[in-house]
């Protein structure tokens, strides 16, 4: 028996937090990426479940984290199928590249931590476990998720994960913001560190710092935003998942902040 269908538009935000009719473009989005065709129509056994349903139990189990054997019987199919569908519609969620951007356009880059249960991927970093160091940028002037990059282990510096994980290319064309942990990338804007020998920084120093964190804090916001998606507090799936569902998170967020 199916609990939760998306044919009851009141399902749709209390377990997505998306509004229906942004669950609809998505939806829409999914099956122009072939979200339709896979396995339907092919010989063998076809999906219980139509598209707007999968698209929802992916949405479903990224808000809420539940279990694979909670999440299936709400939507009247085995663990198994709900894995299946995860896996399918998933990596169709993932956040598309920006093809256009003001001249002007500044993005703001940070790396958060993901406690990880794949140990294959985790290490035991700052926050006392085992956590992938997952970097997003967003755009200072709108807020949206512009790139994010592919995990490394929570142990890594966030200056080593920027160089390392894609997202330096995928924003290499705006100017880049980011806290003082990003030493040695050139290319990165970074606030002003005190003199070695302890004394004070000028008061101009002072000021542009205070402006660049208040600009900053911006990418602290879209992290948090993100992590209303409770999967991204504690990550049980296999570790090869990780970056298409950060990225997938990072659509949901956009459509959400979009309206």
């Amino acid at each position: 028996m199916q609990v939760i269908s998306a044919s009851r538009s009141e399902w749709i935000v209390p377990f997505t937090g998306l509004e229906p009719g942004q669950f609809r473009k998505l939806v829409r989005l999914v099956a122009q990426r072939g979200g339709g065709e896979i396995a339907d129509g092919r010989p063998g056994r076809q999906w219980r479940l139509d598209l707007a349903d999968r698209v929802l139990l992916v949405a479903t189990y990224w808000r809420t984290n539940l279990t694979m054997r909670q999440i299936g019987p709400l939507f009247g199919v085995s663990h198994s199928a709900a894995h299946r569908v995860i896996d399918t519609i998933g990596p169709l969620l993932a956040l598309a590249p920006v093809r256009k951007r003001r001249v002007d356009a500044v993005a703001i880059v940070d790396g958060t931590l993901v406690p990880t249960r794949d140990h294959r991927l985790a290490a035991p970093s700052k926050n006392y476990r085992y956590s992938a160091n997952v970097q997003v940028a967003i755009d200072a002037d709108t807020r949206l998720v512009i790139a994010t990059g592919d995990p490394w282990p929570g142990n890594r510096n966030d200056c080593t994960v920027y160089r390392d994980c894609g997202i330096e290319e995928k924003i290499s064309d705006r100017p880049v913001m980011a806290d003082g942990g990003y030493q040695g990338n050139s290319n990165v804007n970074m606030p002003y560190r005190k003199p070695r020998d302890g004394t004070d920084l000028p008061e101009w120093k002072e000021e542009l710092n205070a402006g660049h964190r208040k600009v900053r804090a911006r990418v602290e916001h879209a992290l948090a935003r993100m992590k209303c998606w409770k999967i991204l507090r504690d990550y049980r799936r296999a570790a090869i998942t990780l970056g298409d569902t950060v990225s997938g998170i990072a659509h949901l967020h956009n459509i959400l902040l979009a309206g």
